[in-house]
């Protein structure tokens, strides 16, 4: 009977020492500050840079937009083919999917402020066509509602290290 019941314990040991082998181990308890930083993924709150290009005909358009949680700034430059061309800031705010921006430039030799407002969907922006009007040296437009995005001109984005060197 001896005998028996240590055959028995053997089997069930050698038995239990196989599961083992297959089993997970268990995580360590290690403090939870000696986390893996690769495993943890943050948002970060730094500004986000978009640029964008829009062609028609010769003419060009570069933007680079910074998007730092709603607030936008950012530098713009139209290249035209025949006509005077243009280089500036653009500053403003984020409103649901349009920009209201300010683009202070200049060209012909004065600097010059005015409206312009796009509208981003689906990695590009589109120029709001509109009346504008003279408000204390700032072109701005007369009526936001009838603000044209249909026909506006429409930029696509753009690898910003191309347009950083169009902007300089």
């Amino acid at each position: 009977m001896k005998n028996f019941t240590l055959t028995i314990a053997f089997a069930v040991m050698f038995i239990q020492c196989n599961k083992n082998k297959d089993a997970k181990p268990f995580p360590s308890n290690k403090d939870s500050s000696h986390i893996n930083s690769e495993t943890v993924k943050t948002d970060s709150l730094d500004a986000k840079t978009f640029c964008y290009l829009g062609i028609t005909g010769k003419d060009s358009v570069f933007v680079s937009l910074d998007d730092n949680l709603g607030t936008i700034s950012g530098k713009m430059s139209y290249k035209n083919f025949e006509k005077d061309s243009s280089k500036g800031e653009l500053s403003g705010f984020k409103s649901g999917d349009t920009l209201k921006l300010t683009y202070e430039f200049a060209a012909e030799g004065t600097v010059s402020k005015r409206d312009i407002f796009f509208i981003q969907k689906d990695n590009s922006l589109t120029e709001g066509i509109g009346n504008q009007k003279d408000d204390k040296g700032t072109m701005r437009y007369s009526d936001e509602k009838k603000i044209d995005y249909k026909n506006g001109q429409e930029l696509k984005s753009a690898d910003c290290a191309l347009i950083a060197k169009a902007l300089k």
